[in-house]
């Protein structure tokens, strides 16, 4: 389970519902100071995730020239969605509501890149294989060529078996029982946590539905990177130097796959947005400046 610094936005990032097509999504949004921004990027969290993973990406991100919009998808955190209806949250429907809040951001005709972290970023797959036509770039972090790794399958499995016979308040009591105190961002709660209410709450808020059907999808997705690898979108590939999901070796095999640009984040994890924040929003700036004006070959 994902761990932000604190889910109280800093001072500038607005907090709203931003209407779409396919409905309402709460999201953080934040824009330079007085300035046009040079782009603005999407960014989607990662299963049990929310918005708030990306909370310490704002400032330096908007200190850089760039608009963030965090966004909690359907049947995440603050956002709506079915509670046993598995089918709203098959990946398609899940891709198309992507496209759906790209459609609806003013991005005053600046590019407009898309980030992915793990689920969040199979889901941005899908929605650019769908139509790539709104994005100017697409970083996968932390997120690999298919499937989750097979301890973080069984995990994924004992979690959906768990919702099967337990309510949303009773798993959060099992976790906290089953995680180690030490454990940190890349699978555990911390017990000593101030922020462990908002933690629960954000836990509270996800739907059941959402958490089996996209937790199947972590362990079933398949290799669609060649798919991917012939559409003309730059691309970046963005990790932490250790994780259990998807092994650093399937990561870098992909981003030579696709033609991308690679980024190893020293000192982070699974989550380099929430460990290593300065740094990830370096290289995300970095990769933007440079990919914007640029067609990447497909097929690379």
């Amino acid at each position: 389970m994902s761990r932000p610094a604190t889910f109280a936005p800093p001072p500038g990032v607005r907090a709203y519902r931003l209407p779409t097509a396919r409905g309402e999504f709460a999201v953080l949004d934040a824009a330079p100071d007085g300035r046009r921004p040079k782009g603005t990027a999407l960014l989607l969290p990662g299963f049990t995730g929310s918005k708030e993973d990306f909370i310490a990406l704002h400032e330096p991100l908007a200190a850089a020239g760039y608009r963030t919009v965090a966004v909690d998808g359907r049947g995440q955190f603050e956002t709506g969605g079915p509670e046993r209806d598995e089918t709203a949250y098959a990946q398609g429907e899940l891709a198309r509501d992507v496209l759906s809040q790209a459609a609806a951001l003013d991005t005053q005709g600046t590019p407009l890149h898309l980030v992915g972290h793990s689920l969040g970023g199979q889901i941005s797959r899908a929605a650019v294989l769908l139509d790539p036509s709104p994005f100017s770039s697409l970083t996968l972090m932390s997120s690999g060529p298919a499937q989750i790794s097979a301890p973080q399958q069984q995990r994924v499995k004992l979690l959906r078996d768990t919702l099967a016979v337990m309510d949303m308040a009773q798993v959060w009591e099992a976790i906290r029982a089953m995680e180690p105190p030490e454990e940190t961002d890349t699978g555990g709660l911390d017990a000593g946590l101030d922020d462990l209410a908002d933690l629960r709450r954000r836990w509270l808020g996800n739907s059941p539905a959402q958490l089996v059907a996209t937790g199947r999808q972590l362990c079933t997705e398949p290799d669609r990177v060649a798919e991917l690898a012939a559409i003309a979108l730059p691309m970046h590939v963005l990790s932490g130097e250790r994780d259990d999901t998807w092994p650093l070796p399937l990561l870098d095999e992909m981003a030579v796959r696709l033609g991308a640009h690679r980024t190893v984040v020293r000192g982070a994890e699974h989550s380099p947005n929430a460990d290593q924040p300065l740094e990830t929003a370096r290289a995300l700036a970095y990769f933007w400046d440079h990919a914007d004006g640029q067609e990447r070959r497909a097929g690379r």
